[in-house]
């Protein structure tokens, strides 16, 4: 059977504290659409979709996981490290042939950053 799916649109997380996520998200390089601190929704732009924030009502764990491909899984590493934040996982090459690592943002939610690796010609 054919997929319908051709890409992912949008990722909504939640959050008990928007001003926190909006910094962690701004701090990954994600430019802000719509929304902020004081927000109850803020919107990302990343790559041609978008992670969209909302605020919890009451605050819950909501979440699983969701994986973002990214240029260069290493220097996005160094990034979150830079901003402070403290990844769950280093930078590896896995079996399915992808390199990423995982984080966590400040309410829990984990997100994997991943790259296809290149296969060799023979």
């Amino acid at each position: 059977m054919e997929s319908l799916v051709e890409s992912i649109s949008a990722v909504t997380v939640f959050t008990a504290d928007m001003a926190r996520a909006v910094d962690f998200y701004e701090a990954l390089g994600l430019p802000r659409l719509y929304g902020g601190p004081d927000a109850r929704f803020t919107s990302f732009s990343a790559g041609s979709g978008y992670v969209n924030v909302a605020l919890a009502t009451p605050p819950g764990r909501l979440w699983g996981r969701a994986i973002l491909y990214v240029k260069d899984v290493d220097a996005m590493h160094a990034r979150i490290l830079a901003a402070g934040y403290t990844p769950a996982t280093a930078p590896a090459d896995a079996p399915w042939g992808e390199r990423y690592f995982h984080v966590r943002d400040p309410d829990g939610n984990e997100w994997s950053f991943a790259r296809p690796l290149a296969v060799e010609q023979g």
